[in-house]
């Protein structure tokens, strides 16, 4: 009998338990590094530059107007917040791409109960590198133009006070795009294709960009998990019908 499908949080939490086995644990070990040493030089210079980029949006008000400075100032705080968070989630999986690709193979593997991947070798995951850094490109290419329109809306004066929802909104769907992107790709999933499966199952993504969202505006646990949201976009790509590897058809669950 298949798995039921299952919601946003619980694809997150299955993740979770399913990197920190010990079959798949190696494979989290390398990513998480290189996310700690990126998340400390992000903390850094946010630390030291946090104040000025709040200021920076702030729009500019008359004297008697100064009392909605109070009003705005936590609104702009929570702006920054979301724009440090969403180009070091950017940078982190760019870095993590091949990692995360194999990573998500060997969730695959575990979850269906057959392996229609290559086995492990080094040559292997440096021959994923160009592969995957130009799936990231892609999603850079889709993110960009998109984060630039609400950049500009930031600074916006009367505007902007929307851009912070729009950001968390945006976000929420990037969270879905980036992560499913990984089986869809190892799959041989056309980027269109991805985006049309998504968009099929719209609410199921959004649920589960939002919990991720959300897991990873936690400092220090987010390191956690991003390879958590890796294994469960994968889980979240099975369970709700994505193609598998090597048979060319997709795969539907009963509901």
């Amino acid at each position: 009998m298949r798995a039921p499908v299952l919601s946003g949080p619980q694809y997150l939490g299955e993740g979770l338990k399913l990197v920190m086995s010990p079959g798949l644990r190696l494979f989290v070990l390398l990513p998480l590094a290189i996310n700690l040493i990126l998340f400390s030089m992000m903390i850094g210079l946010a630390v030291q530059q946090f104040s000025g980029w709040v200021d920076a949006f702030m729009p500019s008000l008359p004297s008697w107007l100064s009392f909605l400075q109070y009003i705005l100032w936590p609104l702009f705080v929570v702006l920054v917040v979301l724009m440090v968070f969403f180009t070091f989630t950017m940078l982190a999986n760019i870095v993590a791409a091949p990692f995360n690709g194999f990573l998500a193979e060997k969730v695959e593997v575990v979850v269906r109960g057959q392996d229609n991947f290559p086995p492990f070798s080094w040559a292997e995951l440096i021959a994923m590198v160009p592969r995957t850094l130009g799936r990231e490109g892609r999603k850079l290419a889709y993110f960009l133009p998109r984060a630039l329109g609400l950049l500009i809306l930031s600074f916006i004066p009367v505007v902007n006070l929307i851009a912070a929802p729009l950001w968390l909104l945006f976000g929420v769907w990037m969270m879905a795009i980036q992560y499913i992107d990984y089986p869809a790709d190892n799959n041989k999933v056309s980027w269109q294709d991805m985006l049309a499966w998504l968009r099929e199952k719209r609410w199921q993504s959004l649920g589960f960009g939002g919990i991720t969202y959300a897991a990873l505006l936690v400092p220090f646990v987010n390191i956690v998990m991003m390879p958590a949201a890796v294994a469960g976009a994968t889980l979240f790509w099975v369970r709700e019908g994505g193609v598998s590897s090597g048979a060319g058809t997709v795969t539907q669950t009963p509901r």
